[in-house]
């Protein structure tokens, strides 16, 4: 009677490729083919992509937990964003996973919603499934979550932000010196009224700063915000073009709108529409990010671009060299440029 014949899954299990396998077909070591998994750097090109064709043919995974055993190291960076629906934080986490990917890293994304507390929570679950290190977005952030931070090992770094005391290790730029560029161009048209439509503050140091930005440039130049021209929403289209109705619906409307970014900008341009105002004749609108979103509006979004793939780029390199144990720069700090469209002009009989 001939045997009976295995499950597949089991077949499979038997047969499934090893390092020992992937070296004979490359013709190198067991030694390189770990380093060509675990470390590019240290291999040369040629060799790596022999070793990655090999183990393509043979199907060979690495077994990750067996690595991360003999490492200590999972080569996982946890990336704790506030939320998946803002374009430019996908960005970021773009460039952030390309730049690891390089180095045989992989980012596992968690999203907070502007939730502190969630946020240090998150980070104590990603760190019991063993991830490494951590990109976080902005200042705000709980004592709590640096605490566990320093009391696991885990190096982290901010990103998004300028923290002027350079408590922490940073990658960003200066929020304010974006809605100081705006603020600056509006009053140099002769705008004299100017509104503001914010993100809510509320675990958002990127939105607080904006709105400093604004305060402190109107303040140099012997103006004021009316708070009757401030309005906040979820970053969102719908609901910036709702809170952007309801700031220009008003008998005395600003002749200008700052926003405090693109979504935010091109919320109040769909608001003007409907309203029957025309931009830039009527109302001027500025935004921050400089985001294809603005950029191919009808007329084009004045705004200012941020550094949004260089921070993912940089946060990858710091993480990398402190986890491998290299030199690096703690603090980086991007520059903003504006960027002068046609949503801006002198403001009415000016």
């Amino acid at each position: 009677m001939l045997p009976p014949t295995a499950p597949p899954e089991f077949t499979a299990r038997k047969t499934r490729s090893g390092a020992k396998d992937v070296a004979q077909l490359a013709g190198v070591s067991t030694a390189t083919v770990s380093r060509a998994m675990n470390q590019p750097g240290s291999v040369d090109p040629d060799t790596r992509q022999r070793v990655l064709d090999a183990a393509a043919k043979l199907r060979y995974v690495p077994h990750g937990a067996a690595r991360a055993l003999r490492s200590h190291r999972s080569k996982m960076v946890g990336a704790l964003v506030p939320s998946f629906d803002y374009a430019l934080y996908a960005r970021t986490t773009s460039a952030l996973q390309q730049r690891l990917g390089e180095r045989g890293y992989v980012v596992v994304l968690a999203e907070h919603h502007y939730d502190l507390a969630v946020e240090t929570r998150l980070a104590g679950q990603l760190i019991e499934h063993g991830v490494d290190a951590f990109v976080l977005v902005g200042l705000d952030h709980e004592q709590a979550l640096f605490s566990l931070l320093d009391d696991y090992g885990r190096p982290y770094v901010l990103t998004w932000g300028a923290d002027p005391a350079q408590r922490h290790p940073c990658i960003g730029f200066d929020n304010q010196a974006a809605t100081q560029l705006v603020a600056r161009h509006l009053i140099a048209l002769g705008h004299r009224h100017i509104g503001l439509l914010s993100a809510h503050l509320t675990g958002n140091d990127r939105a607080r700063a904006r709105g400093e930005g604004l305060r402190g440039t109107l303040a140099q130049h012997g103006l004021t915000l009316d708070e009757r021209h401030v309005a906040y929403a979820a970053i969102s289209l719908p609901e910036a073009e709702a809170a952007a109705t309801q700031l220009l619906s008003q008998p005395q409307r600003p002749s200008a709108v700052v926003a405090t970014n693109d979504v935010f900008a091109v919320g109040t341009m769909l608001a003007c529409r409907k309203l029957g105002i025309r931009i830039p004749e009527q109302l001027s609108v500025t935004g921050v990010d400089n985001t294809d979103l603005g950029a191919t509006q009808t007329p084009p979004l004045t705004s200012v671009a941020t550094p949004v793939t260089a921070i993912g780029h940089g946060a990858a390199e710091q993480l990398i060299a402190r986890l491998e144990n290299q030199p690096h720069e703690r603090v980086m700090q991007y520059p903003v440029e504006l960027v002068v469209r046609g949503s801006t002009a002198p403001p009415p009989g000016h």
